[in-house]
């Protein structure tokens, strides 16, 4: 098997504590010359699906790595650790549905092995830091070449555990999308392709009362105004130019938005 010489990594730690460092540490020990890109470490805590959104819509930016998403309520319990192989990459955590949204985006499921090997473990594992002591180091390996049949046993992809899928609904002259994230520019993504948004006219409104614009970029109206437009990563998404659209609209990811036109 071919390595890697990047490993991403995809946390719910944030960056007040030691947690990210010791991963590093960990990949370090093992591989100190694989290099490590962090996609972010303030994934909300425990929100499985918005750690998945994030590592979906980055992961086809980066080069060939090994991604190790760890956002892991169920860390210490029967959950397994599992290892995805796809055509353009190999993913690392725990079997919560995290990872499969980036192994779609990667090419699909080529194969997936259990973290089972206790050889791959770094010392002995903490049954509240699996970040640490399995899956960096898994990671590690597995970027050095590794294979990973050395993991653990081979797993059925059918048995993996799967996300429910976001809601999004489509009719005529509207559109109905779960929210997928929101990020730090109160910007609100949804679960829609930005594709979606052309089957509705320019003069729209959101939620039945607050006016809005279809648009390609902020510029497109007036400070203070609410755009609907496709992001970057190619989501219907809505913005206020100069403001939060999040303020604006009072949603959090899992609410249900509805674009329709005047």
């Amino acid at each position: 098997m071919p390595g890697y010489g990047w490993i991403s990594l995809t946390t719910d730690y944030g960056t007040f504590d030691g947690f990210v460092a010791a991963c590093h540490g960990s990949i370090a020990r093992i591989a100190p010359d694989v290099r490590v890109i962090d996609v972010t470490h303030h994934v909300p805590p425990a929100d499985v699906a918005r750690g998945a959104f994030v590592l979906a819509q980055t992961a086809p930016h980066l080069p060939p790595s090994v991604h190790v998403a760890v956002v892991d309520p169920g860390v210490g319990t029967a959950r397994r650790g599992i290892a995805i192989a796809t055509p353009n990459g190999v993913l690392v955590g725990p079997d919560n549905g995290v990872l499969i949204w980036t192994a779609e985006a990667l090419g699909g499921i080529e194969a997936v092995h259990e973290l089972a090997n206790k050889d791959w473990f770094l010392g002995d594992v903490s049954r509240t830091f699996h970040g640490r002591d399995l899956f960096s180091p898994a990671a590690a390996r597995i970027a050095l070449g590794t294979p990973l049949h050395d993991a653990g046993p081979a797993l059925d992809a059918d048995t993996l555990v799967r996300l429910p899928d976001p809601v999004v609904t489509v009719g005529d002259g509207w559109l109905e999308s779960e929210v997928a994230t929101i990020d730090r520019f109160g910007n609100v993504q949804l679960a829609a392709v930005g594709g979606l948004l052309a089957g509705l006219g320019p003069d729209l409104v959101v939620n039945g009362n607050v006016r809005a614009r279809r648009g390609a970029t902020f510029a497109d109206v007036d400070p203070g105004d609410l755009l609907v437009f496709e992001d970057s990563a190619g989501q219907a998404a809505i913005a206020v130019n100069n403001g939060r659209a999040v303020v604006v609209l009072s949603v959090r990811p899992g609410d249900t938005i509805r674009i329709s036109e005047r």
